[in-house]
């Protein structure tokens, strides 16, 4: 209406201007009450102008003072607001920095002033109760979101959380039941249901649970297909050690299913070769370990490769494994299988030429048991001396070089199952229950013999030899003297042999 009225008035005053300067300016007669006035057009043009503007602005002006009262009341509900958000803030930012008590009187003011935002505030109180780790007003804040259909979901977890805190698993799980019923994206619900099947060994309930979060769209193909490959070789694993008539056949197929869903599953792809060739099927057992192979190489794959066979010579042996390193060749774990193979095999310099890609690397126990052997069949027994010495206090390497060649691997407890499903789905990480539990395996450095040669020059070289060395014995002409200067001898350390170290051909 305004920019109408703007309007009209700069054409009327483009009208009047250009009736002025036309030089006929016309003559308008106003008659009112007995009142006359004779003005030129322009001039009553120019009046009207006037006129229409002072009435424009008296309505104006009458309209403020009229609205004057709901303008002050929108300016106190604003600095209300205000106020309210600045609480909020402050009393979140409070249960950030772990103020329990501040959090909780800010979460009081704020039920006072944010009369709009109720779910913030109940948020807040919630938190600020954790904060402050007041059970009970933790209980009674979750609780009052139930109430509320758009905090139903954030009740149930807090209460879920709840719950499990204070060791009620049986409420916790149901909460997590209802979350899970009415949200079809509660991540977080189906986290915990999974995890609580886990615990109960129900392997059948868990893998129903992972179809329906892959219909429901909650976990992605690829944590569907982890843990659909986890569950079932650890259902294959318990009817591998059950008695019943048909618990081998299907523990096969579901081994098979297993390996078929995550090549790099190494658990599974183990299982099902070694049932496989229990089966008379080795040929199909070794395919299963290649693709793997490719996949993902492992240490047990290897393992599990070279004993399908136990009629071939070493040569042989060293060929096929060779043939396995080929199928991932840039792998780390590929260049330690060929290392092996061409020991295996006697080709002592190939295996320190595939030895050599590594020297990038940081010296771990197993690499330099490996490096020892090499050494020592390619006859430098005093390099080999020197591998093992750096490997005594060498660390440990965190991917599985502990496996007993002798023994199974993955040899898992149920308990333990039930970690690496949670951990595989997850994340797709192993986990190592010996080594978590720090049970012994056999060591990375090599039983060689410990006959002494003189490597005076060698050790010189390496440490600084700290004292004359004459034909391989000290410089002492009183046998029962003191001995010779210089740092004590190290007690001996007891013998230990590569995990992944040559065993005979079978």
């Amino acid at each position: 209406m305004i920019r109408t009225l703007i309007i009209v008035i700069l054409a009327a005053a483009l009208g009047a201007t250009i009736l002025a300067l036309a030089g006929e300016p016309g003559r308008a007669t106003l008659v009112w009450l007995g009142w006359r006035a004779d003005m030129t057009a322009t001039a009553f043009v120019l009046a009207t102008l006037g006129a229409a503007l002072a009435a424009m602005l008296a309505w104006r002006l009458l309209i403020w003072a009229a609205e004057a009262p709901a303008r002050a009341a929108r300016a106190r509900e604003e600095a209300r607001r205000r106020q309210a958000q600045e609480v909020l803030t402050r009393g979140f930012l409070a249960v950030a920095a772990g103020e329990g008590s501040e959090a909780r009187r800010l979460a009081a003011k704020a039920a006072e002033l944010a009369d709009e935002t109720p779910g913030l505030v109940r948020v807040l109180a919630a938190q600020a109760a954790e904060a402050a780790e007041d059970k009970a007003a933790m209980q009674a804040a979750y609780s009052a979101m139930l109430g509320f259909p758009e905090m139903r979901q954030a009740g149930r977890r807090g209460l879920m959380q709840l719950a499990f805190a204070q060791g009620e698993r049986e409420l916790a799980l149901s909460h997590a039941a209802e979350a899970y019923a009415q949200g079809r994206g509660a991540r977080w619900a189906w986290r915990a249901l999974f995890e609580g099947k886990l615990e109960d060994r129900d392997w059948n309930g868990a893998l129903e649970l992972v179809r329906g979060a892959l219909d429901r769209k909650i976990v992605p193909p690829l944590v569907a297909e982890r843990a659909r490959a986890a569950l079932l070789a650890a259902k294959a694993a318990e009817l591998e050690t059950s008695e019943g008539p048909k618990a081998p056949a299907q523990a096969l197929d579901l081994t098979v299913e297993a390996a078929k869903l995550q090549p790099g599953f190494a658990p599974g792809v183990v299982m099902a070769a070694r049932l496989l060739a229990a089966d008379g099927k080795a040929a199909r057992a070794a395919q299963l370990i290649e693709e793997a192979w490719k996949a993902a190489p492992h240490p047990a794959l290897w393992l599990a490769y070279r004993d399908l066979r136990t009629d071939e010579t070493p040569r042989a042996r060293s060929e096929r494994l060779a043939g396995l390193a080929a199928l991932n060749p840039e792998a780390r774990e590929s260049r330690v299988l060929a290392a092996e193979a061409a020991l295996i095999s006697g080709d002592a310099e190939a295996a320190r030429r595939t030895l050599s890609a590594l020297d990038g690397e940081p010296v771990t126990a197993r690499l330099a048991g490996l490096r020892a052997r090499a050494c020592f069949a390619a006859g430098a027994a005093d390099e080999a001396r020197v591998w093992m010495a750096r490997g005594v206090g060498a660390a440990q390497e965190p991917d599985w070089s502990d496996l007993d060649p002798e023994g199974r691997a993955f040899a898992y407890t149920p308990a333990d199952w039930a970690r690496l499903a949670a951990s595989w789905t997850e994340s797709g990480e192993l986990i190592h229950p010996r080594h978590e539990r720090r049970e012994r395996g056999l060591g990375e450095l090599p039983d060689l013999p410990l006959s002494y040669a003189d490597s005076a020059a060698l050790l010189a070289a390496q440490e600084g030899a700290p004292y004359p060395v004459d034909s391989g014995v000290y410089e002492d002409d009183d046998p029962q003297g003191p001995p010779p200067a210089g740092p004590a001898p190290r007690r001996s350390r007891p013998r230990r042999r590569l995990a992944s170290a040559q065993r005979a051909a079978k």
